[in-house]
């Protein structure tokens, strides 16, 4: 994909070779196979009629599924929401401040945020956000145990987030264990999420005009570059009234990277034109599902989209742009669709 930044020069957008491959085989189907067990959904009016056939599983729900066995409660999910929620509040109301935001994006805006929302708290509650976890489990699970293992109160003076005063409140070392690992479940997605559409943005669009509205740069970027790529749903006999093609023993792949381009429901899909959406809805648009289907929204959307503007706004504020010597982005395959090691700078 091609985005022209001006007339002399473009930026491209590389895919690791599992997402082209979907992009060469299956642009424009509504159903497909992937595999002998799995089926592919990108047609709109199809994933609609999916994602209605039931509610998602325990197993289904990223970041409250079952930790070590034990389920997520939703009452435990809402209290966990209400935390985060009031960080991200505090942290919107506070100063714009003068960040030096340029170097290596996402990471560094991964560190801002992480420092806007839960603040410079002590090292065992930082190491849960840090991107390099995401490099296997077994660093997650050592950082969960070793943070529930040195538990101890700090200092009343001492500034914590809402989340992780939470934690503190666990009392055996089993239930900080779970507190901590949902910790990271809850406050690694706040920041990965933010940073990475944010890059992509800056990425897709930087320099922005003017009269073009954060809202409408961050809607467009969810489109072409969406958190995750696909919806999965585990085989359920539901499913066959949606569509009688998939089998009772068939796991269910609706691939929003496919669906934000079908042709079908976007002119010039491949295109970036935030101007699009001074037209269009993002509530209700076919086949556009950047935080899943309207029964069952991810919690995350009203704490992602403000705080992502409030980050596009310093950039803009800023001046900030992309390095002119890139124009080659990788996104992998390795969770967050984002295009990495993005070079910004001020002109």
């Amino acid at each position: 994909m091609t985005i022209p930044v001006d007339r002399n020069k473009t930026r491209k957008v590389v895919f690791a070779p599992r997402l082209q491959d979907l992009f060469d085989r299956f642009r424009g189907e509504s159903f497909f196979r992937l595999e002998s067990d799995t089926v592919g959904v990108a047609g709109a009016e199809l994933m609609d009629s999916v994602l209605r056939a039931r509610p998602a599983g325990a197993e289904e729900r990223p970041t409250f599924k079952p930790v070590l066995g034990r389920p997520v409660t939703r009452p435990e999910s809402a209290a966990l929401m209400r935390a985060v929620g009031a960080d991200v509040r505090a942290a919107l109301k506070k100063p714009l401040g003068e960040p030096d935001l340029t170097g290596g994006w996402p990471h560094v805006p991964h560190n801002y945020l992480h420092d806007l929302v839960f603040g410079r708290e002590r090292l065992r509650f930082r190491v849960l956000v840090d991107r390099r976890l995401e490099l296997t489990p077994k660093l997650t699970w050592s950082a969960v145990a070793a943070g529930a293992a040195l538990f101890g109160r700090p200092a009343p003076e001492v500034a914590l987030s809402t989340l992780a005063r939470m934690v503190l409140e666990a009392g055996t070392f089993a239930e900080r264990r779970f507190a901590m690992y949902l910790y990271r479940r809850v406050a690694g997605p706040v920041c990965f999420t933010v940073a990475a559409l944010v890059t992509n943005a800056m990425w897709l669009g930087a320099p922005f005009d003017d009269d073009t509205p954060s809202e409408h740069v961050l809607h467009e970027t969810l489109r072409l570059l969406p958190p995750s790529w696909n919806i999965l749903r585990t085989r359920s006999p539901e499913f066959a009234e949606a569509d009688p093609r998939i089998g009772p023993d068939d796991d269910v792949l609706l691939l929003t990277l496919l669906s934000h381009r079908d042709p079908a429901h976007w002119e010039a899909p491949d295109e970036y034109r935030p101007s699009r959406w001074r037209t269009l809805d993002p509530d209700s648009h076919p086949g556009y599902l950047p935080f899943g289907h309207v029964s069952e929204r991810c919690w995350g959307r009203h704490l992602v989209l403000p705080l992502a503007a409030r980050l596009l706004d310093l950039a803009r504020r800023d001046n900030l742009t992309v390095d002119p010597r890139q124009t080659r982005g990788r996104v992998h395959l390795d969770g967050l669709l984002e295009v990495s090691d993005v070079r910004v700078v001020r002109p």
